[in-house]
């Protein structure tokens, strides 16, 4: 998907935007800034996506959300994008004119940068955590158990709760709604995080590494066995995942994501600060511990 997103901002059709109808938001309610911003209609946006991506018959895209941006002036538009290689979330930023885009993403600026988001995670997290509570540095992981990066990362992952004793890991869910059966591993993995956290990094790994043997036909019976593997009963795993409860405190986990502008898996913050996981040397993500700890906010 990367590389029609690419294309999304190489081609040169952002005039679709100029000159459209638009209409100001006074009141909405997913609005984070205080003063007024003009919104670009559903409408302007689907002609745009239809000039930039409707040369590929394969391509397809549903608007989710036009809303003012945290910059002032700015509306951020959130759009899923569908091919052959998947679907994959997006976003967009349209001037106050309505005649450019910015792609890509807005980072956060000032002397303590990550702070405000290091807050929203100490007050929102509820996953299972490894290592000590007072540790100088929490890594938060964003992750769907059905997303192949993911499982990628987390390799990198073990070895940095391994070979870093004073780094907080919590995992969150954020499962993927193009995953067929994430939400359900969300479930089952909440509930064997509360049952026993040390059970829970074993049934995590049994996920990914049954990764491609698991379907929506019989995830149950997979998550089931793994979370009996891992040291919990799976029968009672069971009956928790499918308590309204859970259900409950997964949908917090993903409404803290979005609160993050968290759009993809995995996504993970040090401290705060909002780094890509999925490829990222464990090198890396060493020298952004180290610094964090060594540099609070």
């Amino acid at each position: 998907m990367d590389r029609y997103w690419k294309l999304f901002f190489v081609l040169s059709m952002l005039g679709a935007l100029a000159g459209a109808q638009q209409k100001p938001a006074t009141s909405h309610p997913a609005a984070r800034s205080t003063t007024e911003t003009t919104l670009p209609s559903e409408e302007v946006v689907n002609a745009f996506l239809q000039q930039t991506l409707g040369y590929d018959p394969s391509l397809s895209w549903k608007v989710g959300s036009i809303r003012p941006s945290e910059a002032v002036g700015l509306a951020e538009v959130d759009v899923t994008i569908s091919g052959a290689q998947g679907a994959q979330a997006q976003k967009f930023y349209v001037s106050e004119d309505g005649h450019h885009a910015i792609s890509g993403e807005i980072i956060p600026f000032g002397a303590h940068p990550y702070e405000p988001a290091r807050k929203e995670l100490e007050r929102g997290i509820n996953g299972p955590a490894h290592g000590p509570a007072n540790a100088p540095v929490t890594l938060v992981e964003f992750s769907d158990l059905q997303c192949p990066h993911c499982k990628e990362a987390q390799p990198i992952m073990e070895r940095l709760m391994s070979e870093e004793k004073d780094v907080r890991v919590v995992f969150q869910n954020y499962p993927l709604p193009m995953h067929d059966w994430a939400a359900k591993a969300a479930a089952y993995a909440d509930c064997v995080g509360r049952s026993s956290p040390e059970a829970f990094w074993k049934f995590v790994g049994s996920v990914y590494g049954a990764q491609s043997d698991i379907t929506s036909a019989n995830v149950d019976e997979k998550l089931t066995g793994f979370a009996d593997s891992a040291g919990v009963k799976g029968a009672d795993i069971a009956t928790c995942a499918a308590n309204p409860e859970t259900t409950t405190r997964v949908e917090h986990s993903i409404n803290l994501a979005k609160s993050l502008d968290v759009t993809s898996t995995p996504t993970i913050f040090v401290n705060g600060r909002k780094v890509g996981a999925g490829g990222l040397p464990y090198e890396v993500l060493q020298k952004l511990v180290a610094f964090a700890a060594k540099n609070p906010q």
